[in-house]
């Protein structure tokens, strides 16, 4: 509106102040330059192409967990080769040397074992209790920072405590100090019961074959073939961390935070998965060279608690796949 209404006043100007008539059609030179300018301008203006953070800010679109699920899709058919290699009996695995093992190396792997399973009840009864108390659910469903930092808090301070005690056959402080740490766990992860007990249900069940699977894959393996996999897992695990924490800071309708929540749920699923590979074998290996008259103990449940985690979070991201969080909303 500016430029017409310029481009009509130097117009009236020239017709009103030239002595000499003026034909109707005459039209200034400088009109023409103007006009021209101004229209390149214009069109530089209409071609201008959206930055890069407004592409990572823009809705995301259909095949937004696309990669994560090829990732998880790929990681699942290395698992089934592997499963087939080493049940094969190709090459000697775990499961041909346990018949050579002492009597106190299968008595320390099946304790181990047992304080897995104890941990996983207490958790699920811990859930269930936590979300049948309004009072306690509403504490532990707040999304505020200072609610974050005291479950972190409770979370971190409690494993560690139980990792730090020495270990006594019976129940004793270090027994406590495991039920009140798999207590807070399933206090913490109580609102995933939201999700309906059907889905949990399935969950659970396909828990239990992943974790079958890979339990499987690791003892029919050679003994100390994924104990090499920390260094990468650790990196791996390192990379969900980041992406789980930026994604508490961006929209999940944005492409950049439904990418960083696709490799949070399905890059998690894959970490946990090779952990539990690793940590089954640790077990193993620890049971076996742990001296059998040491100064120190063998201590089952420190390590039950790098299993049962594994167990935790793979459920827990199943669960969020089955409900349709990621990206599996039947249309």
């Amino acid at each position: 509106m500016l430029s017409r209404m310029c481009i009509a006043r130097s117009a009236f100007t020239v017709t009103h102040t030239l002595k000499t008539p003026v034909p109707k059609q005459f039209v200034p030179r400088n009109y023409i330059v103007r006009n021209y300018a101004r229209e390149s301008r214009s069109r530089v203006a209409s071609r201008t192409q959206p930055t890069i953070w407004e592409k990572l800010m823009a809705p995301a679109g259909p095949n937004a967990f696309s990669l994560g699920k090829g990732a998880l899709a790929g990681a699942s058919a290395v698992g089934l080769v592997a499963l087939c290699y080493y049940g094969s009996g190709v090459k000697p695995g775990t499961l041909q040397e346990a018949h050579l093992w002492p009597q106190y190396v299968k008595d320390r792997i099946k304790a181990t074992y047992g304080y897995i399973a104890g941990s996983l009840v207490i958790t699920a009864g811990s859930a269930v209790a936590v979300f049948r108390t309004p009072a306690l659910l509403n504490l532990v469903a707040r999304n505020g920072w200072m609610s974050i930092i005291m479950t972190l808090g409770l979370m971190i301070g409690s494993g560690m405590v139980v990792r730090g005690m020495d270990y006594q056959p019976g129940f004793g402080a270090k027994q406590l100090a495991w039920i009140v740490h798999t207590g807070i766990m399933g206090a913490v992860i109580a609102p995933i019961c939201f999700l309906g007990g059907p889905v949990l249900m399935r969950a659970a069940w396909y828990t239990a074959g992943v974790v079958g699977g890979l339990s499987t894959i690791a003892i029919c393996a050679p003994s100390g073939e994924f104990l090499n996999m920390r260094a990468p897992l650790a990196m791996g695990l390192g990379a969900v961390f980041a992406a789980s924490l930026a994604g508490m800071f961006l929209p999940p309708t944005s492409a950049l935070g439904a990418g960083l929540y696709s490799l949070s749920l399905y890059g998690g699923l894959i970490v946990f998965s090779g952990f539990l590979l690793y940590d089954t074998q640790a077990i193993i290996k620890r049971a076996e060279v742990h001296p059998a008259y040491g100064f120190q103990r063998y201590d089952p449940i420190n390590s039950a608690i790098s299993v049962y985690l594994d167990v935790l979070n793979i459920f827990m991201r199943i669960a969020m796949i089955l409900s349709g969080a990621g990206g599996n909303k039947r249309k």
